[in-house]
C-alpha cells in the first residue's frame, strides 16, 4: 500500500525536481497529443493535469487526507465528461486522450511521492503506445488464427499451469521440480514464440539474414530443414539457403547467452567468452554468403509449426526432465566423461533441454562452471553435425560443403574457447 507520508517533512527545494519531472511527462504526452488537431486536451493540458496530480499527491501528504488524490481524479473526470459529452457521429469520441489524461495525472501523482523513475518510464512506454497508432491497429490484423492460439496457448503455459505447480524435488535425488522443470518449458517457449511472431509480423519475403535471424531463434533445426529443401527444389535458392542455414546456426549461440543471462548469470563470465569467440570466428562464412548472393525477387518461404503449443510444451517438458535426471546421474558416476555423453546424445535432439539442465546443475553447485561450458560447446557440436546430416542428405553435396565450412569455422571458435578460454 502507498504511504502517502513519503512527500511529507520535504523542503521546496527537494520537491522542486519532481514536479519538474511531472510538468516534463505531461509536456511529452501532450505534444504527441497536439498531432491530431482534433484532440481536444493537448501539450497545455497534459502539462497541467501532470502538475495537478502531483499536487493533489503533495497535498494529500502533507495535510493527511486520503480522499484527496481521488477527488481530484472525479474531478478531472467531470471535466473531462463536459468536454467530450457533445461528439458527432462521424467524430472520434477522443477515448484515448480521455483515459491519457487520466494516466497523466497519476504519473503526476507518482512524481510528487518520489517515484521518479517509475513515472519517467510509464510517460514513456504511454507516449510510445500513442504515437504507434497505426502500427498497433495493424498488428492484429496481421495475426493469423494460428498465431493467436499461439499467443493464447503460451498464456496458459504461463499464467496457468506454472502458478499451480508446487516447487518441491521429487524423484531420483529431488532433481525433479515440477514447477522449475516448467518454468524452464516457458522461457524457451517464450524466446521461441518471440521469434515466431516477430517473423509473421516481418514477413518471410524480407532479407534472408533476418529470415535466418528469426528463424533461429524458433528453431535453427526447422530452418535448416525447410532451406535444404529450398535448395533441393531450385539450386538457385542455394546461395539464399546457405545464408539463411549459417545465420540460424549463429543464432543458437545468441540464444544460450540470453537463456544463461536469465537462468545462470554465473556462468556468463566463462560462457561469454566461448560463445562470443565462436561468434567471432562464425561471422565471416554468412557474410561471405550473403555478399556473393544475386538478389532476385523472388524470396523462399517456410512454415514453422506454434512453439508454444501444449504438445510441444509437454514434449520438452519430458524431455528436459528425462536430461536433467540423466545429466546429473552420469555425471555422479562417471563424473565429466558421463556429462559430456550425455551432452552429446542430449544435442542430437534437443538443444536447449541440456543447455538448461547444465545452467540448473550449475547454479546449485552440483558442477563446475568449466564443465557446464564444456558440455554446451558439445552438445552445439552434436547439433551441428546433425544439421549437416539434414543439409547432406537433402539438399547434397554443393550445399553441404558450404554449411560444413561455416559450421567448422564457428565449432573452431567454441573448441579454443571451450579448452583455454573457460580453463
Amino acid at each position: 500500500m502507498l504511504d502517502i507520508t513519503t512527500a511529507a517533512g520535504l523542503d521546496e527545494l527537494q520537491l522542486i525536481p519532481r514536479f519538474v519531472t511531472s510538468l516534463g511527462i505531461g509536456l511529452l504526452m501532450g505534444l504527441e497529443r497536439e498531432r491530431a488537431p482534433q484532440n481536444k486536451a493537448g501539450i497545455r493540458t497534459f502539462g497541467l493535469v501532470a502538475v495537478f496530480g502531483s499536487l493533489c499527491a503533495l497535498l494529500t501528504a502533507q495535510a493527511g487526507l486520503p480522499w484527496l488524490l481521488p477527488a481530484g481524479v472525479l474531478a478531472l473526470s467531470a471535466v473531462m465528461i463536459s468536454a467530450y459529452r457533445k461528439v458527432e457521429k462521424d467524430e472520434d469520441p477522443g477515448t484515448t486522450s480521455v483515459v491519457a489524461l487520466l494516466l497523466c495525472y497519476g504519473l503526476g501523482a507518482l512524481c510528487a511521492y518520489g517515484y521518479l523513475h517509475l513515472a519517467v518510464a510509464g510517460g514513456l512506454v504511454a507516449t510510445s503506445l500513442l504515437y504507434f497508432k497505426t502500427e498497433l491497429h495493424g498488428f492484429p490484423r496481421r495475426l493469423s488464427r494460428a498465431d493467436w492460439v499461439s499467443l493464447l496457448q503460451f498464456a496458459a503455459v504461463t499464467f496457468v499451469i506454472l502458478p499451480v505447480l508446487p516447487d518441491q524435488g521429487f524423484g531420483p535425488h529431488g532433481a525433479l521440480n515440477p514447477y522449475r522443470i516448467w518454468l524452464m518449458v516457458v522461457l524457451v517457449s517464450g524466446l521461441s514464440l518471440a521469434g515466431y511472431v516477430a517473423l509473421r509480423l516481418t514477413g518471410e519475403d524480407r532479407a534472408l539474414p533476418l529470415i535466418g535471424l528469426l528463424g533461429g531463434v524458433v528453431s535453427s533445426t526447422a530452418t535448416t530443414l525447410a532451406f535444404s529443401r529450398h535448395a533441393r527444389r531450385d539450386e538457385g535458392h542455394a546461395a539464399g539457403a546457405l545464408c539463411v542455414i549459417l545465420v540460424a546456426n549463429l543464432t543458437v549461440l545468441l540464444r544460450l547467452g540470453v537463456m544463461a543471462a536469465i537462468v545462470a548469470p554465473v556462468l556468463l563470465p566463462q560462457l561469454t567468452k566461448v560463445l562470443g569467440l565462436g561468434l567471432l570466428t562464425g561471422v565471416a562464412a554468412p557474410l561471405m554468403a550473403w555478399r556473393r548472393l544475386v538478389r532476385t525477387a523472388e524470396r523462399p518461404s517456410f512454415a514453422v509449426g506454434n512453439p508454444s503449443s501444449m504438445r510441444v510444451a509437454l514434449g520438452f517438458a519430458a524431455v528436459y526432465a528425462v536430461v536433467l535426471v540423466a545429466t546429473q546421474d552420469l555425471h555422479r558416476l562417471a563424473g565429466p566423461a558421463g556429462l559430456y555423453a550425455a551432452a552429446t546424445v542430449s544435442g542430437l535432439t534437443d538443444m536447449d533441454a541440456i543447455a538448461l539442465s547444465s545452467f540448473q546443475m550449475a547454479t546449485q553447485g552440483q558442477l563446475p562452471a568449466v564443465q557446464a561450458v564444456r558440455a554446451i560447446a558439445l552438445a552445439f557440436a552434436a547439433n551441428s553435425a546433425l544439421k549437416l546430416g539434414v543439409v547432406a542428405a537433402i539438399a547434397g553435396g554443393r550445399l553441404a560443403r558450404g554449411v560444413a565450412l561455416g559450421y567448422a569455422s564457428v565449432l573452431a571458435g567454441l573448441a579454443y574457447g571451450a579448452l583455454v578460454l573457460a580453463a
